[in-house]
């Protein structure tokens, strides 16, 4: 048996600390620190951590747990006022770097010899990429800051939920002209079915710690268990039945749970096991992935194109449309930049492509490049769009 994880595990630990700290002292969010701890330890530095198996399985309970986490401290009424402008921000989010993606790889001409029949497709599949939001990097960084329950913050977080959406269904749009055996009218379905389960479950288990409460006040660790493995059950079912990303059914069992009387024992402890360990694990994988020997002059200017192509349109497609729905010109800016990250959302759409045909393997390089980059300034730039202007300007 291989033990190797347990040196990938206490260098993992060090490492984010120890460039946590740092970034705070420049201040930063910590986070920044644990994303480039992961560029340092992986291939792309260093080489001294590799991915396994285990590591990604920790790493997607570490994001599991954040976004159940941004749940609970989800204001869920200004996330029902917010609702429309959520879809809206959303859409806009989808469609503009959508067009970002496909035009831009139409314009280098993308796409490898063997696929030169199905170009267009691949150039749209870019596109599909590029609309992907990863929100678990901007919760952490509203998170330390105290902003999840903003206007914005709450904008954020439901346009996040509603992206992943319509992601899922131009994702299966397109892989469906690529595999007929996917029926799109069915995917529909399915994740309409994950709501109305999300909402009868919900229902159910929230009926059901009301009454336990009830029955047994006293804090105690037995309610944060079940609702951890509510968490997971919820997490679960909307990607092995409905289709539906896990970290969608983990942040509305948090949506459920965000009025218990036990929220404040239950973000503690769980804030307790993400600092510990998951969330670090999370943090680092996602530099783990970048590999950078691979890649010729033609795609490292195709991989800056294509970054900051993922930057404008996120913040000119999100900024636009909050901008449409009666939101400040700081506000539309700070939803815009929280919009940014792809994280490992676009990493699991271009798997899905890479398997499928649609993404050739010289194109996975610049894809995760831009993941990475687009994650680690999120949290800088976060953190600059929300920045006190009085104190600010007292200082």
């Amino acid at each position: 048996m291989n033990y190797d994880y347990l040196l990938y595990l206490a260098v993992i630990l060090m490492s984010t600390k120890l460039l946590g700290l740092m970034t705070r002292k420049a201040h930063m969010p910590q986070v920044v620190g644990a994303l480039i701890a992961g560029l340092i330890l992986g291939p792309a530095c260093l080489n001294l951590v590799h991915g396994s198996v285990f590591l990604n399985q920790i790493s997607e309970v570490g994001v599991i747990m954040l976004m159940f986490m941004a749940g609970l401290e989800t204001d869920t009424e200004e996330l029902k006022r917010s609702g429309l402008a959520s879809f809206i921000i959303a859409l806009f989010g989808v469609v503009v770097p959508l067009a970002g993606g496909f035009g831009i790889a139409m314009a280098c001409h993308v796409a490898s010899s063997d696929l030169s029949a199905n170009e267009l497709m691949q150039n749209i599949f870019i596109g599909i990429i590029l609309t992907a939001t990863s929100v678990s990097i901007t919760v952490e960084t509203l998170k330390e800051m105290g902003k999840v329950s903003t206007k914005a913050g709450t904008a954020i977080l439901g346009a996040a939920i509603i992206d992943d959406i319509l992601g899922i269904i131009a994702l299966t749009v397109i892989t469906s002209m690529a595999d007929p055996s996917t029926n799109i009218v069915l995917v529909l379905l399915k994740i309409a079915g994950f709501f109305v389960f999300a909402i009868l479950f919900g229902i159910g288990f929230g009926f059901i710690m009301q009454k336990w409460v009830a029955m047994d006040p006293k804090p105690n660790r037995r309610h944060v268990i079940m609702t951890f493995a509510f968490c997971l059950v919820m997490s679960f079912c909307a990607e092995h039945f409905f289709g539906v990303a896990d970290i969608t059914g983990a942040y509305v069992a948090g949506l459920v749970l965000s009025h218990s009387t036990k929220r404040e024992i239950i973000y503690k402890e769980f804030d307790t096991v993400s600092y510990l360990l998951v969330a670090p694990v999370f943090f680092a994988s996602i530099g783990l992935k970048v590999e950078l020997s691979s890649m010729s002059g033609s795609l490292i200017t195709f991989t800056v194109l294509l970054l900051a192509v993922a930057i404008l349109t996120k913040i000119l497609g999100c900024g636009l449309g909050a901008k449409a729905m009666g939101y400040t010109s700081r506000e539309s800016l700070q939803i815009g930049i929280g919009m940014i990250s792809r994280g490992e959302v676009a990493l699991i759409v271009a798997n899905k492509g890479e398997a499928l045909g649609l993404l050739s393997d010289s194109l996975y390089a610049p894809i995760v490049v831009t993941v990475v980059i687009t994650t680690v300034i999120t949290p800088i730039l976060l953190k600059t769009a929300f920045k006190d202007k009085k104190k600010t300007t007292a200082a």
